[in-house]
């Protein structure tokens, strides 16, 4: 080492945090994690499989086998100046990568991979977090020597997406790597990230065979079950039941065991009770099989034991490389017909369409299987998740997002393992593809969840910040999907009504006005309208500039000619570029006179584009209606980035917060002696600690926002003489930050010292002569009293949230939230989610305020929240918002060490 850096002088911590589950480039999986003493026996393993041109290219020459000192060396860091992470396949080491720290903030790096695993983006996953450890570890460059004929190497770096630059010297190139992330960098890692979670789905969904494990002759059984209803959908490879005494199962030949089988397995669906499925894992990885679909129960639902095994069977599935849905699930389907695969417990399955389908519950995916068969609507590919231990809505928005065969996302959700990571897929992908979402109440049993702070209407908010349609039911799930799957997107909610009752006419405008939409006249064609009349008035309705939309509703008295009238509206609506909804003899569906068909032979019809949609009742169509209108107008405005603001200075905002955390709890790292080179950072792999509060006036300054001066005063007379510094009239108010919310705690316009003397007198009397006061200048009149917050959610990280601060917005608990950092848009959005929002508007008697200033606000606190994880909660109550300006009355600012990283920060990690 170059200067001179030991073991003695550090001490070596185990980072427990740096261990991660990964997605490799092919949809394998491996293990990441810092490499151990204990290594050593695997370290020489490995190296034992290397061809010599990896040893040559790592070692500049010849180098048959590793001393004990070197394999001692290189398996004794100490985490801080000297580190090494390894790449686990099963109990393998597949591969390496480390650095030495060479000067104050430089590091030389070095990696191997086995020559087996070469071309996985084992390496570049590896590079990634290296580089997150460094960072860490106040590491700001890597340098690295590399022969010219090494030209993966060279690439691997080049390709970081990190501000690199070389240099030739002495037959050796050497490669400089700046490790600040920078947006390249940021979405090399998202891309690939995106590619290989892709990938492990698509080997999931496109299996070439398929072992059912636990297929039994018994009549009804889960095995037996998923083994008929593979061959029931003639699924275009080999089905290989394995049980371990029959020779055949349903008419196949049976194998005892995986490893039996005589030819390659892909996907294996397990079916065994819960005590038997680690063997089976540790069998199918021994096989090389791909993926696993567990439909066996016995798992978290149970309890802790159950949990336990779960976590297990995640665990070991991973480290093998295998990908894994359930347990407890009911399977899953995929309706192409090059694959044609119903590895689910479900016999009915919809035919061929345009609509991913995820269900995170085992028990309720059959019966909405069948609801979407019954709807006549068509799936390109569904998944139970079950328990979710590995395989998540996470991983198949990825593989959906990439899959050309499915326009439209169905989701039910009843928690969300990585809520970060799901609002930032699901932001970009509704860009492109809708994704309609049910998210239940509630964490049911077996379910890692998250252990949601917030309320249910802050949930809706930042769904529709990403985009998502967010519906109450199934019903509107799929009255919503079948809208999107088969009509265009409206451009507005201009929507034209063309009936022929009168009264279902008016239900379905007065269902429009209560859903934001507006509805023109109803055009009422009579009892006895046909073909001809619907088709003229549709066509005109249509054709005007001022209808983005259309509902039909034909419910004739007595039965007309419904064919003639269905073909006349396909006809009309089928150029017209504008949605149109029916509500066609009360028919839920795709009514079979109103789908434009197409579909693989023996499988039926099946809708496509064009197709009218219909519903049982007008309500209903105008509310599917209203969700799209919504959504349309998201995907109209182009996404931008937050902006550029002045007046930040971040580096100072986290200079308050590390002093703040390390003067009240230092943290417990590990820190080299003094000239040793740098310490780890405070939060390296400090523990969790009380809260700490921090001067929120100097924090907020960071961020270009002054708090209102205010003084704590003990007595009369110090009131005065504050009143006298800060400039008359003034407010007297309690101290407490949390009086705000309490009537009776302030009291306004003190224009002089015996005003001041008199309010002081009676809080001494009303709450006691040791109540902690404060004088501020009062504020210039008229304002909007605003409350801002800030939280770090464990699960979603940091949100932003706005209301009024009015005594009855507050009761009424009517607020907005929003995701962290906030784009001008966000803000706009935010301020007009609150009910009361009129007030800020110039409506009620209020003056029209500053809005934009108050934007900024929001903008600023946004930044603040992003850039500070370890600010648990900020609360800036009240904010006066007037006729030219904000004005920042009360701040209070809460720190915690957090945790960990935020769950969808560095580097690539399976959730």
């Amino acid at each position: 080492m170059k200067c001179g850096f030991t073991l003695d002088t550090v001490e070596a911590r185990y980072p427990a945090h740096w261990e991660a589950d990964v997605v490799l480039a092919d949809g394998g999986t491996a293990h990441v994690r810092p490499i151990k003493p204990a290594d050593a026996d695997r370290l020489r393993s490995f190296y034992s499989r290397l061809s010599d041109e990896s040893i040559y290219f790592r070692f500049f020459g010849p180098r048959p086998r590793l001393s004990d000192r070197e394999v001692e060396r290189f398996t004794n860091v100490d985490y801080v100046n000297r580190v090494a992470l390894i790449a686990t396949i099963g109990a393998e080491m597949v591969a390496v990568i480390r650095y030495d720290r060479t000067a104050p903030g430089e590091a030389e790096i070095a990696f191997l991979v086995e020559d087996a695993h070469q071309g996985r983006g084992v390496a570049s996953v590896l590079l990634e977090h290296l580089a997150a450890t460094a960072r860490e570890n106040g590491i700001e460059r890597f340098v690295a020597d590399v022969l010219p004929a090494n030209m993966r190497m060279m690439g691997l770096l080049r390709q970081a997406g990190y501000t690199a630059q070389s240099q030739f010297e002495d037959g050796v190139v050497r490669m400089t790597l700046d490790l600040t992330p920078t947006e390249t960098s940021t979405e090399v890692t998202l891309s690939r990230e995106h590619r290989a979670e892709s990938r492990s789905i698509a080997r999931l969904l496109t299996p070439g065979s398929v072992a059912v494990i636990g297929a039994s002759r018994e009549p009804g059984g889960v095995g037996q079950t998923v083994l008929r209803n593979l061959l029931g959908a003639d699924f275009t490879g080999p089905v290989y039941p394995v049980h371990r005494e029959v020779r055949a199962v349903a008419g196949v030949r049976a194998y005892p065991s995986v490893g039996a089988i005589d030819g390659d397995v892909d996907l294996a669906v397990v079916a065994v009770p819960a005590s038997g499925v680690i063997d089976v894992v540790k069998e199918c990885a021994e096989k090389g099989v791909h993926g696993l679909v567990v439909v066996s129960s016995g798992f978290g639902e149970t309890g802790q034991e159950g949990k336990a095994r779960q976590d297990e069977l995640a665990r070991l599935a991973r480290s093998y490389g295998l990908r894994v849905v359930g347990p407890n699930c009911l399977g899953i389907a995929n309706t192409d017909p090059a694959v044609q695969l119903n590895a689910t417990l479900a016999a009915t399955l919809p035919c061929r369409g345009e609509v991913g389908f995820f269900s995170q519950s085992g028990a309720l995916g059959t019966a909405l299987l069948q609801r979407v068969a019954q709807r006549g609507m068509g799936i390109s590919t569904f998944v139970s998740a079950g328990n979710r231990a590995d395989v998540s809505g996470n991983d198949l928005l990825q593989y959906w997002e990439e899959d050309d065969s499915t326009e439209v996302i169905l989701l039910y959700l009843e928690s969300l393992g990585n809520p970060r990571k799901f609002t930032r897929l699901a932001r970009r992908i509704a860009r492109s593809k809708p994704v309609v979402v049910v998210k239940s109440g509630g964490t049911p049993a077996g379910h890692s969840a998250e252990e949601l702070r917030l309320p249910d209407s802050a949930i809706s908010s930042l769904f529709e910040q990403a985009g998502l349609i967010r519906v109450d039911d199934l019903i509107q799930l799929f009255d919503v999907g079948q809208l999107l799957a088969y009509q265009p997107l409206p451009a507005g909610p201009r929507v034209a009504l063309v009936t022929n009752s009168d009264a279902l006419g008016l239900l379905a405008a007065d269902a429009c006005l209560a859903a934001g939409l507006e509805p023109r006249p109803p055009v009422n064609l009579g009892a006895a309208a046909g073909a001809s009349e619907f088709g003229a008035a549709l066509a005109g309705e249509l054709a005007s500039p001022d209808v983005d939309a259309a509902v039909v509703i034909y419910m004739p008295p007595i039965p007309g000619d419904t064919d003639a009238v269905a073909a006349e509206l396909l006809r009309v609506s089928k150029d017209s570029g504008k949605p149109v909804l029916a509500t066609f003899q009360g028919h839920l569906g795709m009514h079979p006179a109103l789908r434009v068909e197409t579909g693989p032979p023996g499988c039926g019809t099946t809708p496509s584009r064009g197709s009218i949609p219909s519903y049982a009742a007008p309500e209903e169509a105008v509310r599917a209606l209203a969700h799209v209108v919504r959504y349309a107008k998201w995907r109209a405005h182009p996404a931008v980035p937050p902006p550029e603001l002045d007046g930040i200075d971040t580096a100072r905002a986290k200079t308050l917060v590390q002093t703040a955390l390390s003067t009240a709890s230092p943290p417990r790292t590990g820190a080299s002696e003094e000239g040793e080179g740098p310490a780890a950072p405070s939060g390296a792999f400090a523990q969790p600690g009380p809260p700490v509060e921090v001067d929120a006036a100097e924090l907020l300054s960071c961020y270009g926002l002054t708090v209102w001066p205010a003084e704590v005063v003990r007595s009369p007379d110090e009131a005065v003489k504050a009143a006298e510094r800060l400039g008359w009239p003034v407010v007297l108010k309690v101290a407490d930050p949390g009086a705000s919310r309490r009537a009776g705690t302030v009291r306004l316009g003190l224009t002089g010292p015996e005003m001041v003397r008199h309010a002081y007198a009676e809080f001494a009397d009303q709450l006691g002569e040791r109540v902690e006061l404060a004088v501020q200048r009062m504020a210039p009149q008229p304002a909007v009293p605003t409350v801002v917050g800030v939280v770090e959610d464990p699960a979603f990280g940091p949100f932003v949230s706005f209301g009024l601060g009015e005594v009855t917005a507050r009761l009424l608990l009517d607020q907005g939230f929003r995701l962290a950092p906030l784009t001008r848009e966000d803000a706009a959005a935010l301020v007009r989610s609150v009910r009361a929002a009129p007030l800020l508007f110039g409506e009620y008697g209020y003056p029209p305020v500053a809005v934009d200033a108050l934007e900024d606000l929001l903008v600023r606190v946004g930044r603040l929240a992003h850039d500070l994880p370890e600010v648990a909660r900020l609360d800036l109550d009240q904010v006066l918002v007037g006729e030219s300006g904000v004005i920042v009355l009360g701040a209070r600012a809460t720190l915690r060490t957090p945790a960990g990283p935020r769950l969808d920060g560095g580097p690539r990690r399976l959730s």
